[in-house]
């Protein structure tokens, strides 16, 4: 790339983003940067965190149900960790709900209930890691830190022809990344990054010819832009099995259990089950005359595919589980009950309402 470029294609991003930003609930424009409103890092926290893993139109719901809950971190931090959860069902990877409110109390009770303003010192919470520090640091604290996600690798990737495959790739992207994030405007420059590959520079048709950067790109020089970035290929999942138990009592309470707080689905409410693996052991809560539905349930997690098996059965309501507690049915919520366990539900329901 002949000298010069990197401030050329530093000033054409932001010129194009300042045309064309996406209108994001959580972004301030770039008009409105520029008169001088300054982006609040608690929705850019929220935000970051929420996007990690998924898209912004998933996002979007629970993100303004968060901020109908709990307005600022001082809310969000005072919320119980059920309440937190159960508004995050849906959006899996739920780790992330319990750091979310990890990091909202120790903000609270270390800082003030303010956040950090630099990059190494929003690293030190929970939950955050370099990206996420990065972004919130450059978004709303103008810092010229280098955010770095899927879009941004995609953007530079092709921008320098970097052939090396992801993700061994990333060292050398980030530090690419880093040539271009302007000391002016960082914030902009990195949201510019991100909508020039959600929008323009997408994985498999990759708009060049409405591209403002395209003058600059290797990748389409050479006629390889689609075929960047490279990716190592990924070992096959394995599939594990499981059981499901659902239960319900002649008042038509249901039986239901909240997981442990750390592993799969940490500190979720669901449906009392066995381990997952090749060969479960079929354990069910309570004693009972148990029947198999037919059919099973599928889940796919990051590492492994999840076959479960589901067995129904009715009670007494003097029922005693070994586990669990049985939960109203004017109470039962499955929206609050992360994807796999509401798959479980929409499979028992038609023999249990058939009843």
């Amino acid at each position: 790339m002949r000298d010069g470029a990197d401030a050329e294609i530093k000033a054409a991003l932001l010129a194009w983003y300042d045309r064309h930003a996406r209108a994001l609930p959580w972004r301030v424009a770039p008009q409105a940067r520029a008169a001088g409103t300054r982006p609040d890092p608690y929705p850019v926290w929220l935000s970051e965190v929420m996007l990690q893993q998924t898209t912004v139109a998933a996002v979007r719901g629970h993100y303004a149900r968060f901020l109908e809950l709990w307005p600022d971190v001082a809310a969000l931090a005072a919320a119980p960790e059920a309440e937190v959860m159960a508004a995050w069902a849906g959006l899996g990877y739920y780790a992330r709900a319990r750091n979310l409110l990890a990091c909202a109390r120790t903000i609270v009770r270390d800082h003030g209930a303010r956040f950090p303003a630099t990059s190494a010192a929003l690293r030190a919470l929970p939950g955050v890691g370099p990206y996420t520090a990065a972004a919130i640091a450059a978004i709303a604290f103008d810092e010229p830190a280098t955010v770095v996600d899927a879009n941004v690798e995609r953007v530079v990737a092709r921008l320098f022809a970097l052939h090396t495959p992801l993700p061994a790739a990333k060292p050398a992207l980030t530090m690419l990344a880093a040539r271009l994030t302007p000391a002016l405007r960082p914030g902009d420059h990195a949201q510019a990054m991100m909508d020039l590959g959600a929008m323009l520079c997408t994985p498999r048709a990759p708009d060049c010819e409405a591209c403002p950067i395209a003058a600059f790109c290797m990748a389409r020089a050479q006629g390889i832009a689609a075929a960047l970035p490279r990716k190592a290929g990924k070992p096959e999942k394995p599939t594990r099995l499981g059981f499901a138990y659902v239960a319900r009592r002649a008042d038509r309470a249901l039986l239901l259990e909240r997981r442990p707080p750390r592993g799969l689905l940490g500190g979720m409410l669901g449906w009392p089950g066995s381990d997952w693996g090749d060969d479960p052991v079929d354990a069910p809560p309570l004693g009972a005359d148990w029947r198999e539905l037919p059919g099973e349930v599928r889940h796919t997690f990051t590492h492994f595919h999840l076959r479960l098996r589901v067995w129904f059965a009715e009670v007494p309501i003097g029922a005693n589980p070994d586990r669990g507690h049985f939960i109203p049915a004017s109470e039962f919520a499955p929206a609050a009950m992360p994807t796999l366990m509401r798959k479980v539900w929409r499979h028992a329901q038609a023999p249990i309402f058939a009843q």
